[in-house]
């Protein structure tokens, strides 16, 4: 196995890049981030191109995967399972997990086997069933993503709070924070004798944060729940593989770009300003850069909504955001894959 590039890994320890031998499209690579535990990393991160995992574990009736996640459309979930399938000897998806609801880490359920026990929170599962975009997404983006052949599938096993899968001696703990963060419904997959963490959309590495579905204040809470896990390794929703060494700035790093959204909130409402005119007048400064900085708007209208004790308007978001943007968001999700 050739070892993983430095740059694409953020230092991860022990991770190898099996994409040589296990061919996929896109750019994406199966990467072994501990003994039987893998991360699928699409880049290049940004709308609706997400991460996903596995874990490979002995069962009774032998080897099984636990899947973390699936992914946007068709064919990027067959990638995703096709090159699993070929690093584990075929080995059967007994379980799976949804970090949360978003179409990019959930429309490829369908094609998980139908033996397959898919596992989510409560919350998740009800926002996943009134989720129209699966059905067809509106040309806020650039270009339009296609799923193809998907279909809405629904977690069978709920939890709000922790839960604990054995799969031989593998202990997989799928835990809940306790408050909305991201969404109101996400979970994380830890694996405490390897020390791996699957975060889901709570960490987006090297890109800019999204939290129009949950609570700024909350995504704040999360960081220190996350660094209080110690892990050696973390596989965020979007963007790097995070070693744990790497982990303190990371969790700085998103933890001021949300204070600056708030500060930035504040200002624009002392001033009157609705949340896409606060945004045409901040600057981000160092967030400029960081992919995807078009969220600024929808999240400056989350912390409008929560402030104001109402509910957010998505669809006004989404359209603030794409007049923020000068036009459609970019996604690669399709032209990828």
């Amino acid at each position: 196995m050739t070892p993983v590039d430095p740059d694409r890994r953020d230092h991860a320890p022990h991770a190898r890049h099996l994409s040589g031998d296990h061919p996929t499209a896109g750019g994406a690579s199966l990467e072994e981030v501990a003994d039987g535990v893998f991360a699928w990393i699409q880049p290049d991160g940004t709308w609706w191109v997400n991460n996903t995992g596995a874990v490979l574990g002995d069962g009774h009736g032998g080897p099984e995967l636990f899947v973390v996640d699936t992914c946007a459309t068709e064919v990027r979930t067959r990638n995703f399972l096709d090159s699993l399938a070929g690093a584990t000897d075929d080995a059967p998806v007994r379980f799976a997990m949804n970090t949360h609801e978003h179409g990019d880490h959930t429309y490829g359920n369908s094609l998980l086997p139908d033996s397959c026990a898919l596992i989510g929170h409560p919350q998740m599962r009800a926002n996943l069933a009134e989720d129209g975009l699966i059905d067809g997404c509106p040309p806020a983006w650039d270009p339009v993503p296609e799923w193809g052949d998907v279909t809405r599938r629904l977690p069978s096993i709920t939890t709000s709070t922790n839960l604990v899968v054995h799969s031989g001696g593998r202990r997989i703990e799928v835990i809940h924070p306790g408050y909305r963060a991201h969404t109101v419904g996400d979970l994380v997959a830890w694996l405490p004798g390897e020390r791996v963490l699957f975060t889901g959309d709570l960490l987006f590495s090297g890109l800019t944060p999204l939290v129009f579905a949950g609570s700024l204040d909350g995504a704040i809470r999360s960081l220190e729940w996350i660094a209080g896990f110690g892990p050696d390794v973390v596989v965020p929703g979007h963007g790097r593989i995070v070693a744990g060494v790497d982990l303190p700035r990371v969790l700085a790093d998103h933890e001021r770009y949300y204070r600056f959204v708030l500060a930035t909130a504040e200002v624009g409402r002392a001033a009157g300003m609705t949340p896409l005119e606060t945004a045409f007048e901040a600057d981000l400064e160092e967030f400029d850069e960081w992919p995807d900085a078009e969220r600024l708007v929808m999240n400056l209208h989350r912390v409008f909504a929560d402030v104001e004790g109402r509910p957010m308007d998505v669809m006004a978001a989404a359209l603030d955001a794409v007049t923020f943007n000068g036009g459609p968001m970019t996604t690669h999700v399709c032209c990828l894959g």
